[in-house]
């Protein structure tokens, strides 16, 4: 049975930046995954993509990936519009209102994990186990120990759960999950339009669900986002493409021109979990394991990679102070920070998402004054960027 402190198990953007967070620390780490996270990059952008705020660019600043990455395939974006269909309500922000010289950036999420990939390759205390899913996992009073499904054997101080929206972790530890089906699919494709995008990414309110265009590095390129009810969505993806940049075109009103397909289409359910519970002896939960929203507001990822930069530093303070890194009391204050932001999260989505929906005249005329309203108070939308940027 192999011994260590620190069991990561998923290799996804949370738990590589995790690993990467603790690379050259005094913690022994072993990362593992049923496949190899890393994977050659195409010439044409990939179709999963993340609006990586501030807050975001700032940890991966620190863990120097940020300077890593390809600049031609990483695209800041200036300016937001957010929009309702066949409606005078629409508000947008600009980078200069927070003195900043952008509001985020769209990036690939593979560039990102190729990234962090390659600088574990070179920590001398983490060991990549990346061939062979989990099996069981036995939790003891000292340690905690992971079978996989190849029969080898791990025992470490603490296992740290960050194997995404279906989290073998979370199952295998009995934490209770809050579960609700959004009934929407998200279709996400890459898209040429005939007007350039002059780095704005842009949202538009439609009855059945929100439709992001989201700049990337070719001025004619945009990553769609289309969120829409499952039958819809289901009809959208069984489109022959002109007929699907038709649609695409009409739902968001013109505003880039003519649109082209790209890319394949690929659609993804929407779901709202919530684990309960966080956290139980030797065993910790971050990431989508731990939580899943709407991405209506691109801030999927950002509150993920928010749960790893506290949970990193936590654990360096533990080993630091020569306390235990698996009680249960030390972990708590990650638990209720973490939770707190992802219940708050989980709300304003869930809020927008109610706001939003329906196309009922009376409620549409209420969105459209509100959003117009918002416009104009300068205050209120500085506080709305500072929150999205992660300020």
């Amino acid at each position: 049975m192999e011994q260590t402190d620190v069991i990561i198990v998923g290799g996804g953007l949370a738990g590589l930046t995790l690993a990467v967070a603790l690379a050259d620390s005094p913690l022994k780490l072993v990362l593992v995954d049923e496949k190899l996270p890393f994977k050659s990059l195409s010439k044409t952008p990939e179709l999963r993509v993340s609006a990586i705020n501030q807050a975001s660019e700032n940890l991966f600043r620190q863990l120097d990936i940020w300077q890593q990455l390809d600049s031609q395939r990483v695209q800041p974006y200036t300016h937001m519009q957010v929009w309702e269909q066949d409606s005078f309500g629409a508000i947008e922000f600009d980078h200069q209102s927070l003195y900043q010289p952008h509001l985020g950036h769209i990036v690939e999420n593979q560039l990102l994990i190729n990234a962090l990939w390659e600088k574990l390759l070179d920590a001398a205390n983490i060991q990549l186990q990346v061939s062979s899913p989990i099996k069981t996992l036995k939790v003891e009073e000292s340690q905690a120990v992971v079978e996989l499904a190849s029969g080898a054997q791990i025992a470490g101080k603490l296992v740290v759960g960050t194997d995404g929206i279906h989290s073998q972790i979370r199952k295998l530890s009995a934490m209770a999950l809050s579960f609700a089906d959004y009934q929407q699919s998200a279709i996400v494709a890459n898209v040429r339009t005939e007007q350039t995008h002059q780095q704005c990414a842009r949202q538009v309110f439609t009855p059945r669900g929100p439709l992001a265009f989201l700049p990337m590095s070719d001025p004619h390129l945009c990553s769609i986002v289309w969120s829409q009810d499952t039958e819809l969505a289901t009809q959208l993806m069984e489109q022959e493409p002109e007929q699907f940049a038709r649609a695409l075109y009409a739902a968001f009103e013109g505003r880039l021109g003519l649109c082209e397909l790209q890319s394949t289409r690929q659609a993804f359910p929407l779901t709202m979990r919530y684990a309960r519970q966080w956290l139980k002896h030797r065993v910790v939960l971050a990431g989508d394991a731990a939580h899943s929203i709407h991405p209506l507001a691109g801030q999927g990822a950002n509150l993920g990679l928010m749960d790893i930069s506290l949970l990193s530093a936590t654990l360096l303070e533990l080993v630091a102070a020569k306390k235990d890194i698996g009680q249960i009391s030390t972990l708590r204050p990650y638990e209720r920070a973490r939770k707190a932001e992802a219940v708050k999260m989980i709300a304003a989505m869930q809020g927008f998402r109610s706001l939003f929906s329906g196309n009922h005249p009376l409620k549409k005329v209420l969105r459209s004054i509100g959003l117009s309203a918002t416009n104009q108070l300068p205050l209120a939308k500085r506080q709305m960027m500072l929150q999205a940027a992660g300020l």
